[in-house]
């Protein structure tokens, strides 16, 4: 049995749960905690207290006759916060909403207007979602540019200039140095008026630090005073709502002003972290937003789910430019529900965002692309091998970065620095500034980096990693150079590239999960595109000295384009973010849209597969995955197979030798005997039964709804008193004059709970509550209720038979 708790009887406003998620839960320095009760928290709870009192007494408000099936119960039919939807009752109301619409619109032309604009209304939210998740994120990318330039220096002619664009109006340019001009002052120019020497470089280094702790310690003290919820990735919680469960705030209105003024200045600050996974959380809180402006979706927390679906689609069209990708993304690894008509909403709201970033143009190149590349030879069939190989290195790195982030978040929680978050993000910021400032690859943004390691070298490349040998009788264009041999800039290169790659392995491991936005898609790609560029570098070299070696001969000819260093860069990116969130798919299109390089879908698929390969067979859980078990999110995964041959009665409540199960009869109980039964127990519901001796099931009646119900049938109700028969019947008898007046509850009892049967597999009844998204299914045997299965019995049984602890890993 569980805990006692008990509950205060108190207003009826304040049982009400409002749909909405605006509210903040001040969850600072608090992990949450989900085992109050089996789904529901306690209602009403004062915090000053440990345990509140519903005792049903003292309430007299206006007294008439109620009909619960003519008048609604306010409240009845929401949900607490922590608390699971019921995906079944939700499509049940929305598909009566349509009947009800479509019956209405056949009466009149004001009825019909009101159906067209019923149905249409789920176009407006897509549009609606697209411009508000465009706009924000073209406001992100514009002002996380200047601001991260600004580390470094100021531009004279309008500090709002970031570097690029304060040289692109100045005239004394030249293209060789176009990153070079009058107008942009670093800060030891600006202060000491020189750019060389020991006093000018301290300076820098010092500002820039400087600057990074700032925007980090700014960064932190917003979520941790204001919006709590705006920290992290937000990814595994957004699938952890689009499954079903509530979690109030987080995609509310301040949550969503915090994550974006955050975002900017957690980038800006240098922290190997990346904009695209909170851009997901952004957009998912513009649909939330919108969602309230229509009834459809503000009171149906099914369909206002398959707008989130939707937006987080558009999110990855805005941090990419890639809205196909962001369709197949929040297809394959986000939504839960996913039907035809969200497929197309999900493309139109893609559609829409994309549309609306490049009319704001935030990269100030008329295009979408974030990374785009030419590359001037197609790949040969033997580069396969190295391809397969940056794959492996992918799955590797995915599955060790996984372990080693999980195990730090773990340790975070027993430390000084779990209790000091502020402290942990300024001591990252600082010791990521402090071996980021020497090395150019690691100053530079992590978009830049990656934007430099996809490029193809030319003749007019200034970057250290085309300074290559030109040959002095070189007849070859400059689209069309041969492999050449790599000069003193290019070996200096590869040794900073591998120590910026040993700094990205290892810092990224302790920023992911830091009470920061922190977004883990451009820190992955970037462990992959450096290490792919060392890949192809090598492999460049070689084709060039040894062209007369058996993989080379025959399509790598002397004074020929053989190898494509950029190419191994972008194929590495892909295997590495790969081997982190086990995409596969989308991730194949999202790198595509991102690069513009549709002919190397091939060497992208091979890396992509290989690299799942490799991180399941080493461990089955994505990062996202894994994130959600750490916290202890009711989620059940779909993709995951149950292979135990177990069966209902092995899970069900009450188990051998526990109390009966606490269930309702349709008639008999007084108000006073649920009262009692509400304060003694923490059940979420009840099932309701013929008799105590026939135990034939009737239906299944929530716990909240019964309170609510009670609360209003005292205030509303003439002579409702603890002694009051409580019917859950169709047609109640007729009452004697002396007694007291009856409670009518049939309309919040749900006739047809989902039962099997106590000898079901555990396999199907897993396989029945991920699709249908149940809360808890019914055993029964020859028609007599034996117990109850629900979703936290199920993840325990999972972890059990994993052999884990089933209690260590729930709601920690």
């Amino acid at each position: 049995m569980a805990s006692e708790r008990f509950y205060r009887r108190g207003s009826i406003n304040s049982l009400q749960s409002n749909t909405s998620d605006e509210d903040m839960v001040e969850i600072a320095g608090e992990p949450l905690d989900f085992s109050l009760a089996d789904d529901v928290p306690p209602l009403d709870r004062e915090p000053e207290k440990e345990h509140t009192v519903y005792n049903g007494a003292g309430m007299n408000g206006a007294r008439k006759i109620m009909d619960f099936f003519d008048e609604p119960v306010p409240g009845v039919g929401t949900y607490e916060d922590f608390n699971t939807i019921d995906w079944v009752r939700e499509k049940s109301r929305d598909r009566d909403r349509h009947r009800e619409i479509a019956s209405k619109s056949k009466e009149s032309l004001c009825a019909l207007i009101k159906g067209l604009s019923d149905a249409f209304s789920g176009w407006l939210v897509m549009l609606l979602v697209g411009l508000m998740a465009g706009t924000i994120a073209g406001l992100i990318d514009m002002t996380s540019n200047w601001m991260t330039d600004l580390k470094e220096g100021v531009c004279l002619v309008g500090f709002w200039y970031n570097h690029e664009h304060c040289c692109w109006t100045s005239d004394e340019i030249t293209f060789e140095q176009r990153d070079k001009c009058p107008e942009w002052k670093t800060w030891s120019e600006l202060f000491l008026n020189q750019s060389n020497g020991a006093g000018a470089y301290i300076l820098n280094y010092f500002l820039y630090v400087s600057w990074a702790l700032a925007f980090a310690f700014l960064a932190v003290s917003l979520v941790r005073v204001f919006a709590p919820y705006a920290c992290g990735s937000g990814i595994p919680e957004i699938k952890t709502i689009l499954s079903g469960f509530i979690i109030r705030g987080y995609l509310g209105k301040w949550t969503l002003i915090i994550k974006t003024i955050t975002l900017v200045l957690a980038v800006s600050s240098g922290l190997s972290l990346g904009k695209e996974g909170p851009l997901v959380h952004v957009a998912c809180c513009c649909g939330n937003i919108v969602c309230h402006l229509f009834t459809k979706y503000r009171k149906n927390e099914a369909k206002r789910r398959e707008v989130l679906s939707a937006a987080a689609a558009a999110g990855v069209s805005v941090a990419f430019g890639a809205p196909i990708g962001g369709v197949l993304f929040s297809l394959e690894e986000v939504s839960y529900y996913f039907p035809l008509k969200t497929l197309w909403r999900s493309f139109f709201a893609a559609l829409v965002a994309a549309f609306t970033l490049r009319s704001i143009n935030p990269f100030r190149n008329s295009g979408l692309v974030l990374f785009f590349v030419e590359f001037h030879r197609p790949w040969h069939l033997l580069e396969l091998i190295p391809f397969i190989l940056l794959g492996i290195f992918g799955g590797l790195w995915g599955a060790f970065f996984i372990r080693a982030n999980i195990a730090w978040c773990k340790r975070r929680k027993t430390t000084v620095l779990g209790r000091y978050p502020v402290l942990e993000v300024l001591i990252v910021t600082a010791i990521t500034g402090i071996i980021a400032f020497p090395n150019n690859f690691t100053r530079m943004s992590t978009s830049g980096l990656i934007s430099e390691l996809f490029n193809d070298c030319g003749l007019l490349d200034s970057s250290p990693l085309c300074d290559y040998v030109n040959e002095a009788n070189s007849t070859k264009t400059i689209d069309n150079l041969p492999d050449r041999a790599a000069g003193k800039g290019v070996y200096a290169t590869i040794w900073q590239l591998a120590l910026a790659l040993l700094f990205k392995i290892f810092i990224t491991i302790f920023t992911f999960g830091i009470k920061v936005p922190s977004g883990l898609f451009i820190p992955s790609m970037a462990v992959g595109a450096i290490a792919g560029r060392l890949l192809g570098v090598g492999m460049e070299q070689l084709a060039y000295y040894h062209r007369d070696w058996v993989i080379f001969k025959g399509w790598c000819n002397p004074g020929a384009d053989c190898i494509t260093p950029g190419l191994y860069a972008m194929v590495g990116a892909a295997a590495c973010l790969g081997g982190v969130t086990r995409m596969t798919v989308s991730l194949v299109v999202i790198m595509f849209e991102l690069t513009g390089g549709l002919e190397y879908i091939v060497p992208l698929m091979a890396a992509a597969m290989t690299s799942k390969w490799v991180s399941d067979a080493i461990g089955r859980e994505g990062i996202y995955e894994a994130h959600i078990r750490l916290n202890g999110y009711p989620f059940l995964e779909a993709k995951e197979e149950f292979t135990h041959k177990t069966l209902a009665m092995d899970v069900m409540r009450p188990r051998r030798n526990d109390p009966p199960l606490t269930s309702l009869t349709q008639d008999g109980m007084k108000v006073e005997d649920i009262e009692a039964i509400i304060n003694e127990t923490t059940y979420s519901g009840f099932p309701v039964i013929v008799s105590k001796e026939s135990q034939r099931l009737v239906g299944f009646v929530l716990r909240r709804d019964l309170i609510i119900s009670i609360e209003n049938g005292r205030q509303r109700q003439d002579g409702i008193v603890s002694t009051s028969i409580i019917y859950f019947t169709e047609h109640p008898p007729v009452q004697l004059p002396d007694n007291p007046a009856a409670l009518k509850l049939r309309t919040i009892l749900d006739l047809s709970p989902f039962t099997v049967t106590d000898h079901t597999p555990m396999e199907i009844v897993i396989d029945i509550f991920c699709k249908l998204g149940l809360r808890q299914c019914l055993v029964t045997h020859n028609g007599r209720l034996l117990g109850i299965i629900t979703k936290k019995d199920i993840l325990k049984h999972i972890a059990q038979m994993a052999n884990q602890d089933p209690d260590s890993i729930m709601f920690n």
